[in-house]
């Protein structure tokens, strides 16, 4: 069998294996429109790969899903409704920690619906796939973009603005019918979160230094979202819900991480009170706001001002907590502050 073929075979080995046991043969022979040694054959390379494990007898062997499990499904967005594919296409075919599988429950739905509700596309392709150490996870949709949409809700057409309003949290296109929670989440439960769409890429590293990279972005149309899970991982899902409450103790949404070196890149410095503004924006919408400076080296005056005098003079119900100085921008902020 070709290597393509065998490719193909595990997006839909798991869900058969778990389906068919000991007629598993049979399935593969009928999927395939192989004879039944080709079958077999196709079935112990698949064991020797970890997608399969053999139980039973030699004269009746039982296949079961091994440590390798993958499945791959495509959905019209018309009338989709995201907990269906869920308990029914992905959960019950893969073997996951219990706060790992509520995790990716919390992202799978969440993902899906805002494919359903947001994308404006046609169709919607979820591939998850469980290794020995992690599970991930790729949502793909046909739509016009997620920084396209951005665009049209809230006029940013700089996709990296875009993404540190993303980044924030609370930020839609229907406020009516959402809050902005699902993409922030969903990315502070990963140990890496990618964000392709109109050219562009971004990515969230739940690690290090729990920061937004531009990364280099894949030729596809619409939104496309990558997330992994480590089995072994410390998070939960109530604990990431907690953690951006201001007490840690509650459900609410009041504390955010502002990414600044999403505006300044690798070592750059923030210089203008235009640059402090886009920062500032929203941050009303918070009770607290970390101002991550991870990356910069250096900020002028006027940025300083901007942000830590004048635009918090105009919201002092929003606390603003620098992180991550280097001594420069701390004895830039300080001055501001003292002015």
């Amino acid at each position: 069998m070709k290597r393509c073929d065998f490719a193909a075979v595990t997006t839909w080995i798991t869900a058969a294996a778990q389906e068919a046991g000991v007629q598993l043969p049979a399935r593969v022979m009928a999927e395939l429109g192989i004879g039944r040694r080709s079958a077999l054959a196709l079935l112990r390379r698949l064991q020797a790969a970890q997608w399969l494990l053999r139980e039973g007898t030699a004269r009746r062997p039982l296949w079961r899903p091994g440590p390798l499990r993958q499945v791959v499904q495509r959905y019209a967005l018309v009338g989709l409704q995201e907990d269906l594919p869920w308990s029914r296409d992905f959960a019950p075919f893969f073997a996951l920690p219990r706060e790992v599988a509520r995790m990716a429950q919390h992202a799978f739905t969440e993902l899906l619906n805002n494919a359903v509700d947001h994308s404006g596309g046609s169709q919607v392709t979820v591939s998850m796939r469980q290794t020995p150490l992690q599970l991930q996870m790729l949502v793909s949709d046909d739509g016009c973009g997620i920084f396209e949409r951005i665009e049209a809700a809230h006029a940013i057409a700089d996709p990296t603005l875009a993404m540190l309003e993303l980044s924030k949290g609370k930020l839609t296109s229907q406020p009516d019918r959402h809050t902005g929670r699902g993409l922030f989440f969903a990315s502070r439960l990963a140990d890496v979160f990618d964000l392709h769409a109109n050219a562009q890429a971004f990515q969230y590293r739940g690690f290090g230094d729990c920061n937004w990279h531009p990364s280099r972005p894949l030729p596809r149309q619409g939104t496309s979202i990558y997330l992994a899970i480590a089995l072994d991982t410390a998070r939960t899902l109530d604990g990431v819900l907690r953690a951006h409450s201001l007490d840690g103790d509650g459900y609410g949404f009041e504390r955010t991480v502002v990414p600044l070196r999403l505006l300044a890149g690798d070592g750059g410095a923030l210089d203008s009170r235009a640059l402090a503004r886009r920062v500032a924006a929203r941050l009303h919408a918070f009770k607290c706001a970390e101002l991550d400076f991870s990356g910069i080296g250096e900020i002028g005056h006027g940025f300083a001002d901007e942000l830590f005098r004048v635009a918090a003079r105009e919201h002092p119900a929003t606390q603003m907590v620098p992180v991550a100085m280097s001594p420069r921008v701390g004895a830039m902020v300080e001055a501001a502050r003292s002015f």
